[in-house]
């Protein structure tokens, strides 16, 4: 089997951390692996600030694929990492060989997290995790997934992404929607993308942190993508 690169982008909270059990069946099959922490979270949680937005990470993953010279990445984002993977494949869609969303928003141009998931949220204050119950994490995986969570910078949520349409480029989509996590944006997106031209749809019984709870039927599905 060919050397595929993988790039894994976390969601809101999450690190890289998360990625541990796919990244490993990944690389036991002979294929790169990158699963970075975003700028102010997990192991980069010392640069928490209230300038860090979605532009930062965007540019965290845009200057990792471009440092480590990556071309026909396999560019995947859980959740909030949809937003990042979007603004990826729009500054550098010559280097993404595959865009997979991982029950994960899909913006359009103008588009914050937080228009497409309006919520109440503090004044520029971090925000704090998510509980792994809401996510529906299996309950064996809950304390050590809510003991790594670490608060999230507030511009990432509310600054709106800006495309130039760049990143319609690249040709390879899928989505993986979790099927036991309740969220009508995720399913709407889910039930829109399943038959639309050059995507592929995959529904897995899981809750929200697939890549926790079935690292095995994730792996294979990234693998085929």
């Amino acid at each position: 089997m060919a050397e595929t690169t993988f790039v894994l982008v976390h969601g809101a909270w999450h690190g890289g951390w998360c990625w541990c059990r796919v990244a490993d069946r990944l690389a036991a099959e002979g294929h790169r692996v990158y699963a970075p922490s975003l700028t102010g979270l997990a192991d980069r949680s010392h640069l928490l600030s209230a300038a860090v937005n979605l532009s930062t990470h965007v540019t965290d993953i845009a200057n990792l694929i471009r440092w480590e010279d990556l071309v026909d990445v396999v560019l995947v984002g859980h959740s909030y990492g949809g937003m990042i993977v979007t603004g990826v494949a729009d500054k550098i869609s010559e280097r993404i060989a595959c865009l997979v969303y991982l029950d994960a928003y899909v913006p359009e141009s103008g588009q914050s997290m937080l228009d497409l998931r309006p919520r109440e949220l503090p004044n520029a204050l971090p925000v704090a995790p998510t509980p792994a119950e809401t996510f529906r994490v299996n309950e064996r995986d809950r304390a050590w997934v809510d003991r790594m969570c670490t608060p999230h910078p507030v511009a990432c949520i509310t600054e709106r992404l800006q495309l130039t349409g760049a990143y319609r480029a690249v040709r390879r989509k899928a989505y993986i929607r979790a099927a036991d996590y309740p969220h009508p944006a995720f399913q709407a997106t889910y039930e829109r993308l399943k038959s639309e031209p050059g995507w592929a749809a995959h529904l897995l019984p899981c809750g929200h942190d697939v890549m926790v709870d079935m690292p095995d039927a994730l792996a294979e599905i990234l693998i085929t993508a």
